[in-house]
């Protein structure tokens, strides 16, 4: 009787065993899908021929005119154009949350050579490594500086300072500017401009950033 039990209690953990194996494969494969055009869409590599357009090209340029969601005027103007640079400007304003944002990352990019005070007394220059002291933002020459001239020296670089473009995106080197010019303002600069609290504030308005891309390029073809 004893052998009888423990030959079927043998049988079924066998059977159990094989069931949830087989089990287990079909969850792996779960066979034929029904229209998995419906479910997975078709990707097309970037270079390549698609016939969802007129031109067959994949890769597509922005529509003229437009921003992307998140992002501020296109940088058009080109290295050099001083003068375009100069009312360069942008219609973002910043939270204090922002705001220290802006600080920590003037620290970590720019303080190395201007200092965490924007004195110029940042610690490359006072190690002694340069014999050419950097600008020492608090200065009267700097006070006064506009957003867009300084918005250029961070995407170009300026004499002996690099280009920190690849660093920075566009919304961050405005946040660095904000972050300067609300400690130049603090110390006889400018009126501050970039805080929420001023009645040039604006909320999420995506239409705006659009026209204004839009009229300054038009205003930079005008001017060539």
């Amino acid at each position: 009787m004893s052998n009888t039990k423990s030959i079927v209690i043998a049988t079924l953990a066998v059977g159990l065993g094989l069931a949830s194996c087989n089990s287990g494969s079909m969850r792996r494969n779960p066979g034929k899908i029904y229209a998995p055009d419906m479910t997975y869409s078709r990707a097309y590599d970037a270079y390549t021929e698609n016939p969802n357009f007129a031109d067959g090209q994949t890769s597509r340029l922005p529509v003229a005119g437009t921003v992307a969601m998140g992002k501020d005027l296109p940088d058009h103007l080109v290295e050099g154009d001083t003068n375009a640079y100069k009312s360069f400007t942008t219609d973002m304003r910043f939270t204090e949350a922002e705001l220290g944002e802006g600080k920590r990352l003037f620290n970590i990019y720019c303080g190395i050579c201007h200092g965490t005070n924007l004195d110029g007394q940042g610690p490359l220059y006072v190690s002694g490594k340069f014999a050419a002291m950097p600008a020492n933002l608090k200065d009267a020459k700097y006070l006064h500086m506009t957003a867009g001239t300084m918005y250029a020296a961070i995407k170009y670089g300026k004499n002996a300072m690099g280009s920190y473009a690849s660093q920075l995106d566009v919304k961050q080197r405005w946040m660095v500017i904000a972050y300067m010019k609300k400690v130049q303002a603090d110390n006889g600069g400018d009126a501050y401009t970039f805080g929420t609290t001023t009645p040039a504030a604006t909320t999420a308005d995506t239409t705006k950033p659009v026209a204004m891309a839009t009229t300054a390029a038009g205003e930079h073809a005008e001017k060539h």
